[in-house]
């Protein structure tokens, strides 16, 4: 794939608008390069998608895959491991590129500084002809000015891969792309405005669209559960309406419960303040027969809809928290740190460029450094622990292996030890990865026990040499990393930190 070569992923529910962004994008994409993925997220794929004539325009550069209905987070990590460009944009399958998008795509991802994680594009919701916008079209107007949504976007592989890519927690089109972001700006990346440009139309949703968007609530209460109390400061949004719903939907329970002068005073208090909310979301809009009428009846339905969403993510965010204590404590987080900690190298702590001879090329894993010291600074001892069978291949010299480790020494070390085995794949010698040889000789070095000791990685074998060695073992997954290893690991880390979190006792 060429360099500048840039994959697009697009997930997708089969909607009809997926068939005008695929012929935009063949229609404007010029000399560009990489391919367009096309996640198909619905439950039964047995109908064809509407892919339309573009299809047939892009040919070989279309790539369809299934993510089997688990909401666009799952899918846009589908389409993004799929992926085999460093830079990988987003689309969403109801969005319309400009005819200069791919174009003003390149430019924006030309240059940016290695900190830099993701670039954000502009989104235009072009306002209807002749009459105000109704309450729909003023919410779909919100994302021109939200911060990171994923409908125009474009992420560094290595940033999501950092971070573990979207959380599939997040079961629709709604806060898993702040979450996303939140998450990269915490681990040391940096997310810039671009200056391409989609318009997002706003698709009519139906009568009952608003009370249907109600559910957002419960991925509220994640996003407030992991990210704290401050989370809608920190991704610019305002505060919602919930002790307003909550208070209306109080006053309406108790208007039909109770009898007599509570039941009179609930019932107007529910009319006009339910009378109040429909006039706020009438008065600024066309106010015609019909929007009044569904202004009328969403704005009753949605106070006692918004909070049972609200308190069934609540109960969601804490059964995931009694989860997440409960998996802490059988993983052992709450022992005393280890005396020693072993790394993989490539993928682990520093980027993986296979056969690496330039040691201008190597460039450490977002928060490697700090996460080390964190441990150096436990009192914790660490080292290194890789194969680099491009020696034995003749693909790279003693002497350049030997540079390249200098080199990560000195960003990211000192290391207390390091051993590299040089062996090919099929030597069968003990110190390769997945058998133990290698940790048992950096612990040696050490003096340390294996029962004080843990070894990170990203890959099977680094799970298994561990094992095989009696050391504890803790996997950092990145696109490389299939999903049956994932499966399979003791413990999983979403990144660095989380792994020297666990590590240290601190979940």
């Amino acid at each position: 794939m060429a360099d500048d070569a840039i994959d697009v992923v697009v997930p997708t529910v089969g909607r009809p608008s997926l068939a005008t962004l695929l012929w935009s994008l063949a229609r404007g994409a010029g000399d560009a390069r990489g391919r367009i993925i096309v996640v198909d997220d619905r439950r039964d794929g047995a109908r064809p998608l509407p892919l339309g004539p573009g299809a047939a325009a892009l040919g070989d550069r279309l790539v369809v895959e299934r993510s089997g209905g688990r909401g666009p987070a799952a899918a846009r990590n589908v389409g993004w491991r799929r992926a085999t460009t460093e830079w990988i944009a987003c689309l969403d399958d109801d969005v319309i590129p400009g005819g200069a998008w791919w174009r003003d795509l390149a430019l924006d991802l030309t240059g940016l500084a290695d900190e830099v994680g993701a670039s954000q594009g502009r989104i235009r919701v072009p306002p209807p002809f002749g009459r105000r916008r109704t309450d729909r079209e003023r919410g779909v107007q919100g994302l021109e000015t939200a911060s990171w949504i994923a409908a125009n976007m474009a992420y560094r592989r290595t940033a999501l891969a950092a971070v573990g890519g979207f959380d599939e927690r997040f079961p629709r089109a709604y806060r898993e792309d702040a979450d996303l972001a939140l998450r990269l700006v915490a681990s040391g990346w940096r997310i810039v405005r671009g200056r391409r440009r989609a318009v997002h139309p706003a698709w009519p949703s139906g009568f009952w669209g608003s009370v249907r968007a109600q559910a957002g609530n419960a991925d509220d209460a994640l996003m407030r559960a992991l990210h704290g109390l401050a989370w809608r400061e920190r991704i610019h949004t305002s505060r919602a309406r919930f002790a307003h719903h909550a208070a209306l939907s109080v006053a309406g329970i108790v208007a039909l419960a109770a009898s007599g002068g509570p039941e009179i005073a609930a019932a107007g208090l529910w009319i006009a303040g339910t009378l109040r909310f429909a006039w706020q979301r009438i008065a600024p809009g066309p106010r015609s027969p019909a929007e009044v009428a569904a202004m009328l009846a969403t704005s009753a339905a949605i106070p006692p809809v918004a909070v049972w969403h609200r308190v069934r993510g609540e109960v969601r965010a804490r059964a995931l928290r009694a989860r997440a204590a409960q998996s802490a404590r059988s993983a052992g987080r709450d022992l005393a740190p280890p005396a020693a900690v072993l790394f993989d190298r490539d993928g682990t702590l520093v980027v993986d460029v296979p056969a690496n001879a330039d040691p201008e090329r190597v460039q450490p894993m977002p928060g490697a450094r700090t996460a080390l010291d964190r441990l150096r600074s436990a009192g914790v001892r660490v080292g290194v622990v890789s194969n680099q069978p491009a020696v034995a291949e003749g693909r790279l010299s003693r002497a350049q292996l030997a540079h390249v480790n200098r080199r990560i020494d000195r960003l990211l070390g000192p290391f207390d030890a390091w051993f590299v085995c040089c062996h090919p794949a099929d030597a069968g010698c003990r110190c390769r990865k997945p058998l133990p040889g290698g940790l048992e000789s950096a612990l040696a070095m050490l003096g340390v026990p294996a029962s004080r000791s843990a070894y990170v990685g990203d890959i099977g074998a680094d799970v298994a040499a561990a094992r095989a060695a009696g050391v504890r073992a803790i996997l950092v997954p990145t696109p490389v990393t299939r999903s049956e290893e994932v499966l399979s690991a003791p413990e999983v880390a979403r990144d660095l930190h989380d792994a020297v979190d666990r590590l240290l006792g601190r979940p």
